[in-house]
């Protein structure tokens, strides 16, 4: 099945492999060097993957099979990368996510797998997530995120007009208070309500975190027209999301726009055009995949990661 000889059947742009250079130059050299050849482990890797994603001679346990695929794609195997990639695709393991099926699939695109650059053409690129098991150690991938980030609050406050910087200074000195990156938080406040804390949406989601009244009620808001408690209560929300979604920020992301119970059916994000454009926007300006959480925030887990039917929707938008 593999097609490693042929010609790419779908070139890729150059502006999709510029998008996707910090997070693939962080992933283990293996999985992100077009000259490395494949570990000699890395076939039994992919065997023994086959056998427990379709429980061929095995019990079938797709979340190992995710694993050894990993494993065997950071050796630089690139049938490996299809085959994450379209479990990632297809929600098998774990949640869905495009955004790694697609970054997955341009890996092994690049490297001359046909069906991978067919798949890539069909999603419309990558954004260039790749998952856990291919980045360095947090402690290595936060130095070098830290080197190539050159964002800074400050100077991004500076750049926004008078009427919002004191409600956008705000968000940055309460996120701290609930574990919330301030560089996240400015990014859901701005998409949410560009700062107007007046602001008052056709479903009645109010203030600068545009919070509705069950949410406004769940995390102790007594009046959600105060800019300081609205605020407060999108940060809770945020916080609990995080903890829920075990920081992946994409998902807990996702889950503020449309609610977690929608993240939860659809083992992903939603296909709504409202809640993925939303997405877009707030991972251009927070482009990273994993934030820290306190466990203790959420007493559970989403089924989105744990790969169980999807529970009935509890949660509410905002």
């Amino acid at each position: 099945m593999s097609a490693a000889a042929a010609p790419l059947a779908v070139p890729i742009p150059r502006r999709l492999l510029r998008r996707g250079l910090l997070a693939l130059s962080l992933a283990a050299g293996g999985a992100c060097a077009h000259e490395r050849t494949a570990d000699v482990a890395a076939p039994s890797m992919l065997e023994q993957a086959r056998a427990l994603e379709h429980g061929e001679g095995v019990a079938r346990d797709p979340l190992q099979a995710r694993a050894l695929y990993c494993d065997a794609a950071r050796k630089g195997d690139v049938e490996a990368m299809h085959a994450l990639g379209w479990m990632y695709a297809n929600g098998r393991g774990g949640a869905r996510d495009d955004s790694i099926a697609g970054t997955l699939f341009a890996m092994a695109a690049f490297r001359g797998h046909v069906q991978a650059g067919n798949m890539l053409r069909l999603m419309g690129g990558h954004r260039g997530e790749v998952p856990e098991c291919l980045l360095p150690p947090p402690s290595e991938r936060k130095r070098v995120l830290a080197d190539r980030d050159d964002w800074r609050q400050d100077d991004y406050i500076a750049r926004l007009n008078v009427a919002q910087r004191p409600h956008a200074m705000l968000v940055a000195r309460l996120a701290s208070e609930y574990g919330v990156a301030p560089r996240l938080a400015l990014a859901i406040a701005r998409a949410e309500s560009a700062f107007d804390a007046t602001a008052v949406s056709a479903r009645n989601a109010v203030g600068l975190m545009q919070l509705m009244a069950e949410t406004a009620a769940r995390f102790g808001v007594t009046d959600i027209h105060d800019p300081e408690q609205n605020v407060r209560g999108g940060l809770a929300y945020l916080r609990w999301l995080l903890a829920y979604y075990r920081g992946q920020a994409t998902l807990a992301i996702a889950a503020y726009n449309a609610g977690e119970g929608a993240v939860d059916r659809f083992r992903g994000v939603p296909p709504y055009p409202e809640t993925r454009q939303y997405v877009r926007k707030v991972r251009s300006r927070y482009p990273f995949a994993q934030h820290d959480f306190d466990e203790a925030a959420a007493l559970t887990t989403s089924p989105a990661l744990k790969g169980e039917p999807a529970l009935l929707a509890t949660g509410t938008k905002r």
